[in-house]
Order: C-alpha cells, then sequence, then structure tokens
C-alpha cells in the first residue's frame, strides 16, 4: 500500500453520471452490512477512490446499489489477500463494468430432454437400492446422471425428492433400522447440489436473496436445492442453512435488504408465523425510500393458515417461478426510474 497507489485511485475516481439513484444507505449502515468500520471505508474512498458516486454539499454520503457492490468486492479481494491498491483497481472496475446494471434476471438453463414416468421411476428405485447397500459411489454416480440428463429441477422434483421421502417412509417403519441409509443418501445428494452451485455468481449490484430455515429447523435439503438452481441462473443470494436464530436472521435482513427472505419450515412444530409476520414487517434504507423484502414460505410446515403479505410456493419450480417474477418486477421499476 502506498501514496502512489493511493493518488492513481483518486485520479480513476468515478463521475457522478446521471443515473437516477436519489437514495441510498449511509456510511455507518453500509459498514454494519459489510462487517467494516467507517473508519475503513473512508480510507478506502481517500486512498483508492471507492466513494459514492454521487455527493451532495451539506448532505451525509449516500451508497447506491452499484456502490456497494464496488466496496463489497474490495472486501472479497483484500480477505483474500489481494493487496489493497490491487483490489481497489479491480472493484472500481467492477463498478465501471456494471454502470448500467440491472438485477439480474434468472438466466435460463438449457432445455433437457423429456422422460417418461416410467423412467424416472426407474431412476429412484436405482438410488433407493444405492442407498440401502451403502453405495456411496454408485449414489453419487446416479445423482449426478439424473441431473445431467434432466436437469437440477427435473432431477430434484421427479428422482431425488420421491427418493428421500421413499427412505425416510422405510426408516419410520422399521425402527431404527434404516437411518444410516437415510444419513448417507442425504449426505450424497448434499454433495450433489453443492457441485451444482459451484459456477460463481457473477458480481452484482442487486441485492442478494435471502434463504435460512427457521429456528429448530434441521432439514436443509430443499433450501440447498433452491440455492443451486439459483446459483445456475445466476441470482445472488446468501444462504444461511438450517436453524437460523430470529435475531440472526433479521439483522442479516436488515444488513443486506434483499428482494427476497425464503424461509423454509419441514414440520408443523417448526413454523413460526410470528416470525414470518415479524418479517414482512421489516424496513430498511433511508426515509422516503424504505424497502421491505417479499417472504416466501416454503415447505409443509406452513400447512394451515395463509400468513398475511407472504407467499407460499409448494415446489422448487414455482419457487423459481416466483423469484423470477420478483427479479423482473424490480428490473422494471428499475428502468422506468432510470428512463
Amino acid at each position: 500500500m502506498n501514496e502512489a497507489g493511493g493518488r492513481e485511485g483518486q485520479a480513476r475516481r468515478r463521475p457522478s453520471g446521471s443515473d437516477s439513484e436519489d437514495a441510498g444507505v449511509t456510511t455507518g449502515a453500509l459498514a454494519r452490512r459489510l462487517g467494516v468500520s467507517p473508519t475503513t471505508l473512508r480510507t478506502w474512498d481517500r486512498r483508492y477512490g471507492l466513494g459514492p458516486a454521487r455527493r451532495e454539499p451539506g448532505h451525509h454520503r449516500r451508497w447506491s446499489e452499484r456502490d456497494v457492490a464496488m466496496i463489497e468486492e474490495m472486501g472479497r479481494l483484500t480477505a483474500a489477500g489481494v493487496p489493497p491498491a490491487e483490489a481497489a483497481h479491480s472493484a472500481l472496475k467492477l463498478a465501471e463494468e456494471s454502470s448500467s446494471a440491472r438485477v439480474p434476471r434468472p438466466r435460463r438453463t438449457r432445455r433437457t430432454r423429456p422422460a417418461s414416468p416410467e423412467m424416472f421411476i426407474r431412476q429412484r428405485k436405482g438410488l433407493a437400492r444405492a442407498a440401502v447397500r451403502l453405495d456411496a459411489p454408485v449414489v453419487q454416480e446416479l445423482l449426478s446422471g439424473a441431473v445431467e440428463r434432466h436437469g437440477l429441477v427435473d432431477a430434484w422434483q421427479e428422482v431425488i425428492m420421491p427418493t428421500l421421502h421413499a427412505v425416510g417412509r422405510k426408516w419410520e417403519e422399521a425402527g431404527d433400522r434404516y437411518v444410516e441409509v437415510e444419513h448417507l443418501l442425504s449426505w450424497q445428494v448434499s454433495r450433489a447440489l453443492h457441485r451444482c452451485a459451484s459456477v460463481p455468481v457473477a458480481p452484482s449490484a442487486a441485492a442478494p436473496l435471502i434463504l435460512a430455515c427457521v429456528p429448530g429447523e434441521q432439514h436443509s435439503l430443499p433450501l440447498e436445492a433452491l440455492s443451486a438452481a439459483l446459483g445456475e441462473r445466476g441470482v445472488p443470494q446468501r444462504m444461511f442453512g438450517a436453524a437460523v436464530p430470529v435475531e440472526a436472521l433479521s439483522a442479516a435482513v436488515r444488513r443486506t435488504g434483499p428482494p427476497v427472505v425464503f424461509l423454509w419450515s419441514q414440520a408443523r412444530s417448526t413454523a413460526s408465523v410470528p416470525l414470518a409476520r415479524h418479517l414482512t414487517d421489516l424496513r430498511w434504507g433511508v426515509r422516503g425510500a424504505r424497502g421491505r423484502p417479499v417472504v416466501m414460505l416454503g415447505g409443509p410446515g406452513w400447512a394451515g393458515p395463509v400468513v398475511r403479505g407472504t407467499t407460499r410456493p409448494t415446489n422448487l419450480r414455482e419457487a423459481l417461478t416466483q423469484i423470477e417474477k420478483v427479479c423482473d418486477g424490480l428490473n422494471n421499476t428499475a428502468a422506468h426510474n432510470g428512463g
């Protein structure tokens, strides 16, 4: 880190431009969201030009979504050991490339060959037999083959999830005799889903979605499937996994300002209507430009009375469709405001 690099960063400071991003987050709010100190943000601004694109005399600085994406890139690179001056150069380049960015619309995945119901039945039986034999390599091979042939969504809905349900019923009927089978199959499914989600999502100025299980809920595989499918479509997200405490979930929503919060509950005993209502009432942002999330409730635990202000997709494909509609609506709003 040297002053020459700092002056170079100052020289590359981005112009304010003509975009209509009148609202934004304060330096303090951005620091809390990213887990750094306000002093760090001011230092990055002074030395490398990583400040908000728009400044108004006599007012606090406001950071737009594009500014936030730039700072997130700076934090990611420095945490990975990249020298600050080099990281700042990359972050500024990202900001320039995303100057006309919109909320990303989910990318369409390639069409796969249609399969008959008989084929799905054969694949379920083969997967279940391999799991009962505790043949992990064959289980993994069958999972990979199903995803490759049918695509992630169909593989999940037509092969993986029915097999998990069948193994679970067998375990319930036979006492504890098949618990090792269910655990092995669940672990291998989780591995397969993580491989599907291994393609990195391009940096975006859009706030990420939040995916979380309700407190006390340990069944996160369906949420992992949603995360993997969103990753395939290039949708930024934050996956928090099983049993997220209420305070932690609320803090994450306020810090990141997600367009969607997807909350999973497998059993009625874990579903919390007060929590769902609490999330629909959360707000973030400056006065006059506050945002709120679309709350989606997934899983059989939510069966029962409808929670006002939420949606309840019944399967993975429906969840993806609803999320796509939210992204499209934000795109249309951004295009209208930009015009």
